[in-house]
């Protein structure tokens, strides 16, 4: 007599303050690139400097996101789960770019442009990609 076995996953949502976290770069990434396509049509330097908040919000909660997603993947059977690595490499890289970005944006004004609005829309995009990675495919384990 042959026995299957039925795997069922467990479809459970992210922890709630995870995905705080990672929903909360998303405007903050999106405000920073409008902020400086803003700035780059009226040259009005306060445009630049609520771009350089808003990094420094997306900073500040994808590096929290980011802390929260490592833990998570040391937790994690990588093997079986690889969304969840490429899910923390884009997350990474948002944050890498981020900062990069954050850097130029010490720039004087008339110097971060055009590297600026370019470094935002990359991090916005890595944002936007580590956010679709993240929120559909972080599951906790399976049952047999």
């Amino acid at each position: 007599m042959a026995t299957t076995t039925e795997r069922s996953y467990v479809r459970t949502a992210l922890h709630p303050v995870h995905a705080v976290l990672l929903a909360a770069i998303l405007p903050c990434f999106l405000g920073a690139l409008l902020s400086d396509l803003a700035y780059g049509s009226s040259y009005e330097l306060q445009w630049a400097n609520f771009a350089s908040w808003l990094i420094v919000g997306g900073l500040v909660f994808g590096g929290l996101a980011l802390l929260w997603a490592i833990v998570g993947l040391l937790r994690a059977d990588v093997r079986r789960d690889r969304r969840r690595g490429l899910y923390v490499l884009a997350l990474l890289g948002a944050w890498i770019v981020g900062f990069v970005n954050a850097l130029v944006h010490a720039k004087d004004g008339w110097a971060r442009m055009p590297d600026a609005t370019i470094l935002s829309l990359i991090a916005l995009l890595l944002a936007l990609l580590a956010i679709w990675l993240g929120f559909p495919s972080l599951r906790a384990g399976d049952m047999k």
